[in-house]
């Protein structure tokens, strides 16, 4: 599947501005995580940018979420590697991220969180004056953005990087698109 039509997949399942905003940081990111390790960047994108297509759908019953995402990916014919790394990026699923892709997007999934609540807490309401210390410090503040799961972010190790080279490759990511996330 090319990218433009995974974006009409996406619109046809998510119609809230936040929730596509959301699915192109994670889309981002992973490109850029992919880049870094060397990966396939449109496999990687692609598998950010649908990671949360059932999620209008399985909003309030975590248990269907992300494989109900898996079925629509699978069915639509995308890489099983995709679909996988989709369904293992709900920890309620307890499903192994024995492979790169699997961790990368568990990982990054909470993170463009973190960054978007960073940014919106500025008053410039943007991405560009963040920098990573600033994240560090709001990463350590328990009260701040408490639905971006600290743990799943601090899973960047399994990939082989610090938080902050984490950190800095998300933000770079991000502000890479920030006017398509309207930051």
């Amino acid at each position: 599947m090319v990218r433009e039509d995974a974006l009409r997949l996406l619109h046809q399942y998510l119609k809230t501005p936040n929730l596509i905003k959301h699915s192109l940081a994670v889309e981002a990111v992973m490109r850029a995580l992919a880049r870094h390790f060397g990966e396939d960047e449109d496999k990687w994108g692609l598998a950010g940018l649908l990671h949360d297509i059932d999620y209008e759908e399985t909003k309030g019953d975590p248990q269907r979420h992300s494989l109900v995402g898996g079925e629509i990916l699978e069915r639509e014919g995308l890489d099983p590697d995709i679909v996988y790394a989709v369904k293992a990026h709900n920890e309620a699923h307890r499903l192994p991220r024995e492979d790169r892709l699997s961790r990368a997007l568990y990982a990054t999934d909470p993170l463009t969180g973190l960054i978007v609540a960073a940014a919106l807490i500025r008053p410039e309401k943007k991405l560009a004056p963040l920098d990573v210390q600033f994240l560090l410090n709001r990463y350590h503040e328990k009260s701040f953005a408490r639905g971006a799961n600290r743990q799943q972010i601090a899973s960047c190790r399994e990939l082989g990087l610090s938080l902050e080279e984490f950190l800095a490759l998300g933000l770079e990511a991000m502000k890479g698109i920030a006017g398509e996330l309207g930051l």
